[in-house]
């Protein structure tokens, strides 16, 4: 989908944009408090199939790629945190990519256009 894409006529349910718009909401928070990014990437899984064909079908891949490459390079920072300089610069890197992923996309779902790559990194 392009990222200039726009919410067509006759598209998503209200309601489901705003779901995404919480969704975003527990990803973002998932910063502070982990357990609210379970919680969000579960409702994406469950969500995604309604969102298929519309414009919000590329933020549930963008918010599902977002939390599994996040949780990876959370893991893999953790696992490196005894070399305490390669740790900490994982983790931060993963920190800064994660919230970049989030205000991208939670920007896009504002103005009703799809992600542009939903399925890369960036």
């Amino acid at each position: 989908m392009e990222g200039d894409q726009t919410t067509p006529a006759g598209g998503p349910q209200a309601s489901l944009v705003k779901l995404t718009h919480v969704i975003y909401a527990l990803d973002a928070v998932s910063l502070f408090i982990g357990l609210t990014g379970i919680v969000a990437i579960i409702m994406a899984y469950l969500k995604r199939d309604e969102a298929r064909g519309s414009f919000l079908e590329s933020h549930y891949t963008w918010i599902i790629r977002t939390f599994w490459i996040g949780l990876l390079g959370a893991i893999i920072g953790g696992a490196t945190m005894w070399m305490f300089g390669l740790g900490m610069i994982i983790v931060g890197v993963v920190i800064v990519w994660y919230v970049y992923r989030i205000v991208k996309g939670w920007l896009a779902l504002n103005d009703g256009r799809a992600l542009a790559n939903p399925e890369g990194i960036l």
